[in-house]
């Protein structure tokens, strides 16, 4: 199990509604094409968090890799405003936040604070918003 943590590009205020509802969908499918289950996903307006559990023979590398490249495409290719936003043609900043939860030790904690992303009242969950269908 991991939390994963990556931000757009350049920090640009870039996760709007439409952008919340294509990142829940290709979560979504995510799941179903590859042994990656989202348990949470958390948003601010600059940033997303992940709780993932996948299998031991997915390396870290391969999973960040996986979920950012395939969300960074699906996001340009139906939202193109983002990618006039962005402009030097990356929707993820460069680096990227990965540590393991232990499931017995913090995964509750590491849960709540996923879940808990945002600012006050522009506080978006995306399993909450969209309906995400979390495993």
């Amino acid at each position: 199990m991991y939390h994963l943590f990556s931000s757009a590009e350049y920090r640009r205020v870039v996760i709007t509604d439409s952008v919340d509802k294509v990142l829940t969908e290709t979560c979504g499918e995510i799941a179903k094409r590859y042994e990656v289950r989202f348990l949470d996903v958390g948003a601010d307006k600059d940033h997303v968090h992940f709780l993932i559990q996948s299998v031991p023979s997915y390396s870290v590398t391969k999973i960040v890799t996986m979920v950012k490249s395939i969300l960074a495409r699906e996001v340009f290719k139906r939202c193109p405003e983002v990618k006039r936003q962005l402009w030097g043609g990356e929707f993820w900043g460069k680096g990227y936040f990965v540590n393991t939860v232990g499931k017995h030790g913090t995964e509750n904690v590491i849960a709540k604070y996923v879940k808990e992303q945002g600012m006050e009242k522009e506080y978006k969950t995306l399993k909450n918003s969209h309906q995400l269908k979390l495993f």
